[in-house]
């Protein structure tokens, strides 16, 4: 086996941005008209739907956009059963979410009104392929493995280890992507501290990091008293974000998605999410509740696009969140509203995705787009055993 046949993927599409910037050959990117069915002798110009090159659309070729033909040549059977459609959803909904919004991350509102996102992308910000996920996944997923055998706040914090040092429910062995505070807090825990004792707790400290993958504890304790379903939430997000302002943010978000899942009118929801953070969050996140004051006082959907920030600040982001899907009526337009708004894309286009695959179901999500998602067996069947696991509770 030769040298270059050993690297890591990472490390080759590293030796493809080298080569690109001395004008050599690209060898490794992976160009999605290679998963296709309609492929022809597996060279990227040839295509069954297409006449010839010449008639194949520029982006396509140069692999800037999905194209509108693709159907993937190996197909996933994602036979869901009705009882697992709205937990499938939820995850895959969210994932999708991460999917499109990688290869614009970081970009500016402004070029998002030049060159609006309406497709599945690649490459981009971090060079990666069609259906490529960020960290924002990988860590949500961690968190849907150790809940399949329970609640344990040490187990979490390890798959998060083994996220940061093994790859663990990364689209490809190694990690592309983690945010500051949530990196700091992982290696206190591999340095042996206290788990709940880890999360950044300083103002500075209040990025999106928890609130991207506290969905799954939505599905583990919509059955649980505001105490204890609130307690779990706190201890989750407190491995990386332990200020309450982060901690709010989780509760609110997990609420709303709890109350979707009850209920499937999106207004009634979040009237009934208000309520109960009223009701169980105004002693002790008194000081917080200002912050959210734009969600709580239920006037967030009449907010010109423009007084929306999509920033990592995790107020930002769940503003962001709360007013694309409060402004939408299915899941293309809350993902693509969400990816729009520019800057921090994978992280508001995910948590839109995941409370927008509640709302709108697993059939509300373009097959097309799960097709091509990475490692998308793996994750249909971890999201199978997490569904099963609560029924089994």
């Amino acid at each position: 086996m030769s040298e270059n046949n050993q690297l890591s993927l990472h490390q080759k599409w590293e030796m493809d941005i080298d080569a690109a910037k001395k004008g050599g050959t690209m060898l490794y990117l992976q160009k999605q008209c290679e998963y296709c069915k309609y492929n022809i002798n597996n060279l990227t110009k040839n295509c069954e739907k297409y006449a010839g090159d010449e008639y194949k659309p520029t982006y396509v070729r140069k692999c800037k956009k999905e194209c509108p033909k693709f159907k993937h040549e190996s197909l996933l059977d994602m036979n869901v059963p009705p009882y697992y459609k709205t937990i499938m959803g939820s995850i895959l909904g969210f994932v999708i979410g991460d999917v499109l919004g990688v290869p614009v991350e970081f970009e500016s509102r402004n070029e998002r009104k030049r060159d609006a996102v309406y497709e599945m992308r690649a490459y981009g910000t971090y060079n990666q392929p069609f259906g490529t996920w960020s960290d924002d996944t990988s860590l949500l997923l961690c968190l849907v493995d150790s809940l399949i055998t329970g609640y344990n706040i040490n187990d979490i914090a390890m798959k998060y280890v083994q996220f940061y040092s093994k790859g663990l429910w990364t689209p490809y062995g190694s990690v592309f992507d983690i945010g500051n505070t949530t990196r700091i807090a992982i290696t206190k825990m591999m340095d042996g501290g206290n788990v709940l004792e880890c999360g950044g707790e300083l103002e500075n400290d209040n990025g999106n990091g928890s609130l991207m993958r506290i969905l799954p504890m939505a599905f583990y304790v919509h059955y649980l008293n505001g105490k204890e379903k609130y307690k779990k939430i706190e201890e989750v997000c407190a491995l990386t974000h332990a200020h309450k302002r982060s901690k709010l943010a989780c509760i609110i978000y997990v609420e709303y998605a709890i109350q979707l899942i009850k209920e499937t009118n999106k207004d009634i929801a979040y009237k009934r999410m208000v309520e109960c953070i009223n009701s169980n969050c105004g002693q002790e996140y008194k000081e917080e509740l200002p912050h959210y004051i734009r969600i709580l006082n239920m006037n967030l959907a009449s907010e010109n696009e423009d007084r929306i920030s999509s920033s990592g600040y995790v107020v930002d982001s769940l503003e962001a969140v709360m007013w694309c899907i409060l402004t939408t009526d299915n899941y293309k337009e809350a993902v693509f509203k969400a990816v729009n708004l520019g800057n921090d894309t994978d992280t508001i286009a995910a948590l839109a995705g995941g409370l927008a695959g509640i709302l709108y179901g697993y059939d509300g999500i373009p097959e097309n787009w799960i097709q091509c998602m990475a490692r998308k067996k793996d994750i249909y069947e971890l999201i199978c055993s997490f569904a099963k696991s609560l029924l089994d509770k």
